[in-house]
């Protein structure tokens, strides 16, 4: 990589879709859901479409495709429970790291860039999913949106990373996959590169308009500068 001069003082990552390909597990614990109340397995592309915003929207999306069902806040709560207990029981059974993404933190790392995890994701599955993917040891520490709105987009996760990364936000280097990521990052005042191997819809997430879109994770350590 470049001289670590060239780099922002610091980088954050989001989790699903762009550390961690966890569509596997997740759709596994939705479709276990839909089985438990009744409802119509969904096809894992269909389910990967799913994924973005947190478990709530995941939920309720499947409930809709799966159930045809707009679920009133007792029947949300039940599916919620479910999809939690099946999806804590199988965090990392089929879920992978994405190609690139240890080597290039092993760099970073080596390089002095202090790093960290920015996610929605629930710190309860969260964490224990780094840890299974040998993450977590390059990461200083991971903000999770267990406070609804602190979820991305709003920046406030981001704001949380920078304050304990101890950078200002222009410092400080965002990756996602999803417009939420990019949004988020913008609000903040962040640098923000995309992947496009993800979980975000490709139109939305050029619209959102991140510095790059790149294909694979160890893309970003290339010309970030000349965004």
């Amino acid at each position: 990589m470049r001289a670590a001069a060239d780099w922002p003082h610091a980088a954050a990552f989001d989790l699903d879709g762009t550390l961690v390909d966890t569509a596997p597990d997740l759709g596994a614990a939705a479709n276990a859901m839909l089985s438990q109340m009744g409802g119509t397995p969904l096809e894992e592309h269909r389910l990967r479409g799913l994924i973005g915003g947190g478990i709530t929207p995941l939920v309720t999306r499947a409930l809709a495709m799966g159930l045809d069902l707009a679920p009133d806040t007792a029947q949300l709560a039940s599916a919620l429970a479910l999809f939690m207990r099946n999806y804590g029981e199988h965090l990392f059974e089929r879920s992978r790291v994405y190609p690139g993404v240890l080597e290039t933190l092993g760099k970073l790392a080596a390089a002095g860039v202090p790093m960290c995890c920015v996610t929605n994701k629930l710190s309860q599955f969260a964490l224990p999913v780094l840890e299974a993917a040998g993450l977590d040891r390059m990461l200083r520490f991971t903000v999770c949106a267990d406070t609804p709105a602190d979820r991305k987009p709003s920046p406030n996760l981001l704001f949380q990373a920078c304050a304990r990364l101890g950078v200002e936000p222009a410092g400080l280097l965002y990756v996602g996959d999803s417009d939420a990521d990019v949004l988020a990052a913008r609000a903040a005042g962040c640098r923000v590169v995309a992947v496009g191997y993800g979980y975000g819809e490709r139109n939305s997430l050029v619209r959102a308009s991140p510095e790059r879109i790149v294909g694979d994770f160890r893309e970003i350590l290339e010309n970030h500068h000349d965004a």
